[in-house]
């Protein structure tokens, strides 16, 4: 593999013990907002004023279409290996000459190894951002209206980003699809962070933490990087078509002839899924134990596992979790996963619902 692309790492078992994330985030996740911090990096790949370098060259680079949105483009979409395979993912903001593209903070450094290397200077100047620069994230139903009994205007479409002043603080506010673990992505100067958390929560957000987030990314069946994605998967396997991480009609960017070959004429053959577990007992999966087997065959292995906590509904007060598994096992099948009997489900999870109302 080229240096200038590298794989992702080996994965691990991203785990929500029970006492990561309180019942009651999990109520105002469903029937309210949580905001919490994002344990992101933020990239800026920055053109000649009035010029297109930037969204030229990461449009070469990006599964999705950053182009064709036009300038305030809010998307999500991963970064390819020439074979295909995913060595980061994030959301992409088009503001002007510049693109900011906020990825998980384990691959941070991959992404600026990516855009250093493949992106001209003459063209777009790549500067990481992560260090001067914070990431709130607002999760829950009632996201919008906590956003704007704060004050905040924001984009009244998904997949857009705004420049404005949250208080007297600036601010990039984006509103992710429907489909997103979060709602609204809120980026600002790191030292503005507790400025703006204590005006949401003012307005009726509740603090949360980055588990929280993640819970949240569990339920909605959102690939991690540190744990879904692996140094061999292609953005199928881990639902980017389902979830809108990747154009089918842009031109060419790096990794598109397997992805395009897959979508049109083949199909993956393992696929991100839901785990239900057996609630009689709670007992927890196994720690460190991460196969998935089904009638005494190897399927699939588990790759994030949670703790849903009892705040009502039809799926809370269990275990849940994701796990690669080969597509030949039926959806609704009884498997054996981390030591414990579970049921694949589709995704993303029936509750908490997540999305604005």
């Amino acid at each position: 593999m080229s240096d200038i692309f590298p794989t992702a790492p080996a994965p691990v078992v991203t785990r929500l013990e029970p006492d990561a994330v309180p019942a009651e985030i999990v109520d105002h996740l469903r029937a309210g907002a949580i905001v919490a911090p994002a344990e992101v990096g933020v990239i800026d790949l920055d053109g000649p004023e009035g010029g297109t370098g930037a969204v030229t060259c990461f449009q070469g680079l990006l599964t999705n279409d950053i182009e064709k949105p036009g300038d305030g483009a809010f998307v999500y979409g991963a970064l390819l290996t020439p074979k295909g395979m995913i060595v980061v993912d994030g959301w992409a903001a088009r503001a002007g000459s510049r693109v900011r593209y906020t990825v998980p903070a384990e691959g941070r450094e991959r992404a600026l190894q990516i855009l250093q290397r493949s992106v001209p200077p003459r063209l777009a100047v790549t500067t990481d951002r992560s260090a001067a620069t914070a990431v709130l994230r607002i999760a829950g139903a009632h996201a919008a209206a906590v956003m704007g009994a704060a004050g905040v205007a924001v984009p009244h479409t998904p997949n857009r980003v705004v420049e404005g002043l949250i208080g007297t603080v600036p601010a990039e506010i984006a509103r992710a699809t429907d489909l997103a673990p979060f709602v609204f992505q809120i980026t600002i100067a790191a030292e503005a962070i507790d400025t703006v958390q204590g005006r949401l929560v003012t307005a009726g957000a509740h603090r949360a933490t980055a588990a929280a987030l993640e819970l949240a990314r569990v339920l909605a069946g959102w690939p991690g990087l540190a744990s879904e994605v692996d140094e061999k998967t292609i953005p199928q396997e881990v639902r980017l078509g389902e979830i809108g991480g990747v154009s089918y009609t842009k031109g060419c960017y790096t990794g598109q002839e397997t992805v395009s070959r897959l979508h049109f004429r083949g199909h993956a053959n393992r696929n991100l899924r839901g785990l239900m577990f057996e609630t009689d007992p709670p007992a927890a999966p196994a720690s460190g134990w991460s196969a998935v087997t089904h009638e005494e065959r190897d399927v699939g292995r588990v790759t994030s596992i949670a703790w849903l906590p009892d705040g009502g509904g039809s799926v809370l007060g269990r275990w849940i979790g994701l796990a690669m598994v080969r597509r030949d096992v039926p959806a609704g099948a009884i498997v054996r996963a981390a030591g414990r009997e579970a049921r694949l489900v589709g995704l993303p999870f029936d509750a908490p619902h997540v999305a604005p109302a």
